[in-house]
């Protein structure tokens, strides 16, 4: 993988800077490709916000990243996958068409990349809860809306940021003009069975037979053993493998797993903390994680719109879309994404704009 992403900078800056450039030193090559992102992503219009700074928020100091081209635009509070899988890193492969029309408002959590460099030691550790996750994300809509002046905030979250957003949003319901799921939690075990039974299935229709063979070794799954990180792990090598993060594409996902190496946001010692702060959270929220249902909410305070990705067999859609014919809420709308799995904003970046816009967008009552 190493050398693949190497080559993948080479050529980024080859097709950058001309043939000329393509012997120059890999190093050179990095830091000149994320100068020509780092110009791409800049926002130098004058009622523009491009900021990212250090705020303390419940006893932790988080980095929290604002982009928009115009502060009077709706704002949306996106909160990140993982855990500790920041977006910040990321968002510059998708997100700047969506800075046209709504400020975009990301943050490192607890334990996630550079919130992860300002403070592991223990006291912290053992603060990495689901609810201390919840407290953190509602500290943060408060100060977002604060210094924008907003009276509330589009809430927006993706895969593990679902579960301490769906809490949030209930709590909170003041502070949202409405909710967006992508990769939508609904039951930790529901999503763990309908994924294996995917993989099982594909790999049959395949005639891979050591797939199945590894599977059914698994079986019954999750079944009442405790579901640890290395079950999961196996569990969904091959669904993901077939395409259940990113749809039609195998688990290598080396567009997105690289994306911190383009990123001007994050440096060499913010790069070595994605895993770092992966291990850091997840050993600790793991019992709390696989325990998550909300299949028994009937009622939700806000509007609530869910983006499933049709592919989706890491969080499987079809328990979110059951979920959303169920629930009472003010308003309510699914989208489907039939060209994406998990990662509908990076897989189908302009339907994310349009839905947005479409469905979102007259959500918003300032």
């Amino acid at each position: 993988m190493t050398r693949c992403l190497a080559f993948v900078l080479s050529l980024a800056c080859w097709l950058a800077a001309g043939p000329s450039h393509a012997q120059s030193a890999p190093a050179d090559d990095a830091a000149r490709a994320r100068a020509v992102v780092e110009d791409l992503m800049r926002i130098p219009g004058p009622d523009g916000v491009q900021e990212t700074w250090r705020q303390r928020i419940n006893g932790l100091d988080h980095w929290i990243s604002m982009r928009g081209q115009d502060r009077a635009n709706p704002a949306i509070l996106f909160v990140h996958g993982g855990p500790a899988t920041p977006t910040i890193p990321s968002l510059w492969q998708f997100q700047r068409p969506l800075e046209e029309y709504f400020t975009m408002v990301n943050y490192d959590q607890r334990g996630a990349g550079k919130t992860w460099r300002e403070d592991h030691s223990d006291a912290i550790a053992d603060t990495v809860r689901i609810q201390t996750y919840v407290e953190d994300l509602v500290a943060i809509a408060e100060h977002v809306r604060a210094r924008l002046g907003k009276r509330k905030l589009v809430l927006m979250a993706h895969s593990w940021g679902t579960i301490p957003a769906m809490h949030a949003a209930q709590a909170r319901p003041d502070l949202f003009h409405a909710y967006v799921g992508i990769g939508q939690v609904i039951n930790v075990r529901e999503n763990e069975r309908i994924s294996i039974e995917y993989g099982l299935a594909e790999a049959t229709r395949r005639g891979d037979a050591d797939a199945v063979r590894e599977i059914q070794a698994l079986l019954p799954y999750p079944g009442t053993t405790p579901l640890t990180r290395e079950r999961i792990v196996a569990a969904r090598k091959w669904p993901q493998q077939y395409g259940g993060m990113a749809a039609y594409r195998d688990a290598t996902n080396l567009w997105f797993y690289g994306a911190a190496r383009l990123s001007p946001d994050y440096d060499a010692e913010d790069r070595a903390a994605l895993n770092a702060g992966s291990l850091f959270t997840l050993e600790r929220v793991l019992d709390e994680f696989v325990e998550v249902d909300f299949s028994g909410v009937r009622e939700f305070p806000i509007p609530v719109v869910m983006f499933m990705g049709r592919h989706d067999y890491t969080t499987p859609s079809q328990p979110t879309a059951d979920w959303l014919d169920a629930v009472q809420a003010p308003f309510k709308r699914g989208v489907w994404f039939e060209r994406s799995a998990h990662m509908a904003p990076w897989e189908e970046p302009g339907k994310t704009l349009v839905s947005l816009l479409e469905v979102v967008r007259p959500l918003v009552r300032e």
